[in-house]
């Protein structure tokens, strides 16, 4: 293969997965990094002696990660010790009911007939109708859509009567529950996409029955040892990382990416260039305008984006009595979840997620004490709240739900070191456009061809891999993201490279 020159701007998931991939192969591989560490938001925020993760805390469709490994010659038990969570997370939707579902399905659905009466029936038709919708969905989304022909495959035109994309989640999960907290309780992993049950997709219900199907999974040390991993990887096969190296400009000449601008002013030159950096600060950013048509800034501006988040990362001198995973539903879930999607204001009754990893993994904290993880889904930065202003009192109403309601009594007095997070702090010191930490929305519009390609559509040799491109958001589908950006480029290298030889399908 020549010895042909790959850069890659950004060592998070997708950027280290594409360096892991094509450095494995020959290919003389640089990723550049503007931060210290490696995983962008999948990164370690380490504080006296309390390790965090930036932003995912969990790993689903495990087998995906497993894939890449392979790939790459490699076993992921070599790297990594992932240990599987279970129940999969504690669901609070009021004082008096608490959802604790698991792979076990018996068990699952006696939880229903006790907590939810007649609804057990649903649930046994959610995990059989869902299965077959998951074995028609994944293909679909394994292949790249360079083109509007891309969409009269045969396998995508065979699936499109299974994916429902005709009705949002939440109706298409009426269809199987009577009682609305169980609905949310199938639906809520629409946030996880950053959009809204009543305006996300119903293709989207492949994930509730994924986690269901396949469980929920925790590497000892946290996620972000996935990012180390794959670092440790690519160097391993010679590529090289430079951390603390933030890029200036993709350098474009004659229709071209040829290489890059450092932000001091060194130039690089590569025979192709990955572009692992958050899509729309990118383009907006990294990418002078002469060299976009489509993804103009007022093209740009003119997307759907998904929802932020307001993060607290806690050290306290004390464990806690609490599952894994948490989440608090909002009394009024609907109202919570119109105020962030469709009002684009300041929720004072959120839902809250936390995750108490110390109760699975004591080394992410000192002997007797925990590190927890609080994600609060809010608008994102189109909203205009002055974040320096409403921190401070969004910290305290945070705290009091989680007081009084997530199991967490007495919580202030144990806090012993913390860092906040706001969806400011996503743009400016994470550079996430709009704040918009899961990218660029999921609706139908904004998928498939419809989103921004693998092979970039605005000049030859520059490829996209991330949660802005296609399949999508979440760290499964930014692995497989990378997969395929690899393959294209491989293929315009001239290089045939079997990756549908080494599927395992789970």
């Amino acid at each position: 293969m020549g010895g042909k020159k790959v850069i890659i701007v950004g060592a998070g998931p997708g950027g280290l997965t594409a360096g892991m991939l094509l450095a494995s192969r020959g290919f003389e591989v640089e990723i550049l990094e503007k931060e210290a560490v490696v995983g962008g938001r999948n990164a370690a925020i380490e504080m006296d002696g309390f390790v965090f993760d930036t932003g995912p805390t969990f790993l689903m469709m495990r087998y995906v990660l497993d894939e890449i490994f392979a790939l790459a010659s490699r076993k992921t038990s070599d790297y990594l010790d992932i240990r599987e969570v279970d129940p999969l997370y504690r669901l609070r939707f009021d004082a008096q009911r608490e959802f604790f579902p698991s792979r076990n399905r018996e068990a699952t659905a006696q939880q229903i007939a006790r907590l939810f009466p007649g609804d057990e029936k649903g649930y046994e038709r959610f995990l059989a109708n869902e299965e077959r919708k998951l074995a028609k969905a994944i293909p679909c989304l394994q292949v790249p859509y360079g083109s509007f022909f891309h969409l009269a495959r045969l396998r995508l035109l065979k699936a499109l009567p299974f994916l429902d994309i005709h009705r949002t989640l939440y109706d298409h999960l009426a269809s199987y529950f009577d009682h609305p907290d169980l609905r949310i309780a199938f639906t809520f992993q629409a946030k996880y996409l950053g959009m809204s049950p009543w305006q996300c997709p119903g293709l989207f219900s492949i994930i509730s029955l994924i986690e269901h199907g396949q469980g929920l999974y925790h590497p000892i040390g946290g996620l972000h040892r996935i990012s180390t991993a794959m670092a440790r990887a690519v160097r391993e096969d010679g590529g090289t990382i430079r951390l603390s190296t933030p890029v200036q400009e993709i350098l474009v000449e004659n229709g071209r990416a040829v290489g890059v601008r450092l932000q001091d002013g060194e130039r690089l030159t590569a025979d192709f260039v990955i572009v692992n950096a958050d899509f729309a600060h990118a383009m907006t950013r990294l990418v002078p305008e002469q060299h976009r048509r489509k993804y103009t800034d007022k093209a740009i501006a003119g997307k759907r984006f998904s929802c932020s988040t307001f993060m607290l990362y806690l050290g306290t001198d004390r464990t806690w009595d609490i599952p894994h995973h948490n989440i608090i539903f909002a009394p009024d879930y609907r109202k919570n979840v119109a105020e962030i999607a469709e009002a684009h204001e300041l929720s004072r009754d959120p839902s809250v997620y936390v995750q108490n990893p110390c109760v699975l993994d004591p080394s992410m904290a000192p002997p007797g004490k925990s590190a927890l993880y609080v994600l609060v889904p809010i608008t994102n930065n189109e909203s205009g709240i002055d974040w320096e202003k409403e921190t401070p009192a969004y910290r305290e109403l945070v705290l009091d739900i989680l007081e009084s309601r997530a199991g967490l009594a007495g919580l202030r007095s144990h806090i012993v070191c913390e860092k906040v997070l706001t969806p400011l702090d996503w743009e400016q010191r994470y550079n996430v456009y709009r704040g918009a930490t899961f990218n660029l929305a999921h609706n139908v519009g904004q998928m498939l061809v419809w989103r921004p390609h693998n092979r970039f559509e605005e000049f030859k040799g520059c490829y996209l891999v991330g949660g802005g491109t296609h399949p999508g958001s979440g760290l499964p589908t930014i692995y497989e993201s990378a997969r395929i950006s690899a393959e294209l480029l491989m293929e315009d290298a001239g290089i045939r490279f079997p990756f549908a030889a080494a599927r395992t399908q789970g």
